[in-house]
């Protein structure tokens, strides 16, 4: 008497069986929801950037960057926003300068060295992650009170430098930790085999592997602090200043501030400068945040 061996069923593999699923009519109506809202976002914002094109297409030239502001309405086609775009690059400068290092070493020590078991470490993890959401204005108020009237700073360059700095850290240390933290413990272990140091280990191995995402937080950060207006404002930033920044000590403008002094005024003439200075603002905005995206996607390793 012969047996008949029954025939082995192959298992289907659950990508084939999510796949095969068919999709109810709330997830169909969810997803529609979703590109609805991202649609309307995109139309908005293209809305947005074409009507400042629009009204500050005349005064997109040379004049913009090259020449310095005027009060007067006689000679304000020849005028230019050229003191606001340096003093935003000496602040962003300084800012870059002070909380780049900061924040990079912090989000080291917090991920390679820090004892999460000690009670300081998580008092300074749990800041860290309140601080990024406290609102710029409440900044402005701290710099106000504690920078220019405690230290004896004054409206300076420096005073609205570190402010920002303190107002990005949070940034730059949280996108600095989620970086390091990617690079696989097995790099770290191949490399202690092998004789290496923490630090050696660090340097060599951790840091190169997690620059690009470091990178890129950092240049999103400096985005940030390069478009705010209301720490500066209660920082003393001049909303008309004819003079470039010679020093940490200089008085200064930002082009967001200068932006807002153009928007108050009532005459057409002012309004298409502001317009034009905007766009300036955007474009130097879409510039860092393509480098960082490039950065991003040449130095990133699949692990």
């Amino acid at each position: 008497m012969s047996v008949t061996a029954a025939p082995v069923q192959r298992a289907t593999p659950l990508g084939e069986v999510l796949t095969q699923k068919k999709s109810r009519p709330a997830d169909t109506v969810f997803r529609v929801a979703l590109v609805a809202c991202l649609g309307i976002v995109g139309l908005f914002l293209a809305w947005l950037i074409g009507y400042a094109i629009y009204k500050g297409w005349s005064r997109l030239d040379s004049r913009l960057w090259t020449n310095m502001p005027t009060g007067r309405i006689s000679r304000i086609d020849q005028a230019g926003v050229q003191s606001a775009i340096t003093g935003t690059l000496w602040i962003i400068s300084v800012t870059a300068a002070l909380c780049l290092p900061t924040g990079i070493a912090a989000a080291i020590y917090l991920e390679e060295y820090a004892n999460r078991e000690r009670w300081y470490n998580r008092l300074l993890e749990l800041n860290i992650q309140n601080l990024a959401g406290v609102p710029s204005i409440i900044f402005g108020i701290l710099g106000l009170g504690i920078i220019v009237r405690g230290f004896g700073w004054g409206f300076s360059i420096k005073s609205a430098a570190l402010i920002l700095a303190l107002l990005v850290l949070p940034i730059v240390i949280i996108s600095s930790r989620e970086a390091i933290r990617a690079v696989p413990q097995s790099i770290r272990q191949a490399s202690y085999a092998l004789g290496a140091t923490k630090w050696q280990t660090i340097s060599r191995q951790v840091l190169p592997a997690a620059i690009p995402g470091m990178a890129t937080g950092s240049i999103l950060a400096l985005s940030r602090a390069i478009g705010e207006a209301a720490p500066l404002i209660m920082l003393g930033a001049f909303s008309f200043v004819t003079f470039n920044p010679t020093g940490l000590d200089s008085a200064y403008t930002a082009l967001p501030i200068h932006i807002y002094s153009l928007l108050v005024q009532p005459q057409a003439a002012f309004q298409e400068l502001a317009a034009g200075a905007i766009v300036l603002l955007l474009v130097i905005v879409l510039v860092m945040n393509s480098a960082a995206v490039f950065l991003r996607n040449k130095f990133q390793k699949r692990w």
